[in-house]
């Protein structure tokens, strides 16, 4: 098998839980890359790290609803958005801004370098479900007035651009939908559930859990989106998608709480509270068209999953317990200072 071209690759929302596990692993490969944040809900530590142990790695900062000047890209990762309920519906008009303005701009981006984009897509784009598990064929059940809209409706209109610059001018893209995925460099304070059930055992608090627990998600540990990504950019020119990528292993909420607590030995207690409006009931992917096109399947089971996060957050505690002074990192660019 040949050595892989070298590229640069633009990854937007780089500094995010995904966006640093892709550029981790598209740095390995022996790829320049660009990475693009705002920092609006990511952290700079994780992505700072990186960037000074890797010299081909460069950071942008830069809010994606803002036109980008010419990059000279080859390819582009859109992963640019905030994805738990707790951040997006903070400032839900930036929310769906991100998602339809950002997303133009990128396309016009990629249509300029004549590149390659993948679309970070999401399964909200089914709302609350009534067809299970979920295919890609499925036009979904989304609330358009309600309080997740801002993300929903959002991702779907980001779609809907991907498909139509395809059809008008010809540009390569590919959309990939992804299912609750978890693992190392999650935001502390994102709002999600694997997240938040881990530091609540850590901590001995409360497990918090919405409704009664017996909603349905299945989790995707993040090396294995990863994979599903690169498979997917990697693909031939027709494969477009939309492509679900998630794990099939449907567990209920209930059921990944104890599993925490189990893993963690913590004595937390669990706490019911109500189900937020339009939270989906049942959540699991369809992921034939992933096999079929992409030869991917999710290879990490649950709890494997969990004992490597639940390590990541003890670490994350441990440091935050040591309050490290301000180091001196690797200065952030702007958009005048690259091309």
């Amino acid at each position: 098998m040949g050595k892989q071209k070298k590229k640069r690759i633009l990854v937007c929302g780089g500094a995010g839980f995904l966006g640093v596990n892709l550029c981790q692993h598209l740095i390995q490969a022996g790829h320049d890359i660009i990475c693009v944040d705002n920092f609006s809900s990511s952290g700079r530590r994780n992505i700072h790290r990186l960037a000074k142990q890797h010299p081909n790695l460069t950071v942008l900062t830069h809010d994606i609803s803002s036109p980008l000047k010419l990059i000279k890209v080859d390819e582009i990762y859109n992963l640019a958005c905030v994805a738990s309920p707790v951040q997006y519906q903070l400032d839900p008009v930036q929310t769906l801004k991100t998602s339809t303005h950002g997303v133009l701009n990128l396309l016009e981006l990629t249509k300029a370098n004549n590149a390659r984009l993948l679309q970070a897509s999401t399964s909200e784009i089914y709302g609350n479900p009534h067809q299970h598990p979920q295919r890609e064929e499925y036009f979904g059940n989304v609330n358009p007035t309600g309080p997740r809209a801002c993300y929903d409706e959002g991702k779907r209109c980001a779609e809907t651009l991907c498909f139509d610059f395809h059809r008008q001018y010809g540009l390569p893209i590919k959309v990939a939908r992804i299912f609750n995925t978890y693992g190392p460099f999650m935001q502390p304070n994102d709002g999600r559930v694997v997240s938040n059930f881990i530091l609540q055992a850590l901590r001995d608090e409360p497990l918090t859990i919405n409704g009664d627990g017996s909603q349905t998600r299945s989790f995707c540990y993040v090396d294995d989106l990863i994979r599903g990504f690169t498979a997917l950019m990697e693909s031939p020119e027709d494969v477009r998608g939309p492509i679900n990528l998630g794990n099939p292993e449907e567990y209920q909420v209930l059921e990944l709480a104890q599993k925490i607590l189990e893993l963690t030995g913590s004595r937390s207690q669990l706490a019911f509270q109500d189900l937020p409006q339009d939270d989906p009931v049942r959540r699991c992917p369809d992921i034939q068209r992933a096999r079929d096109l992409l030869q991917w399947t999710p290879r990490t089971g649950l709890e494997e999953g969990l004992k490597q996060t639940i390590d990541y957050f003890q670490q994350v505690l441990r440091d935050g317990s040591k309050k490290a002074k301000p180091t001196r990192e690797q200065p952030i660019l702007l958009g005048s200072d690259i091309a």
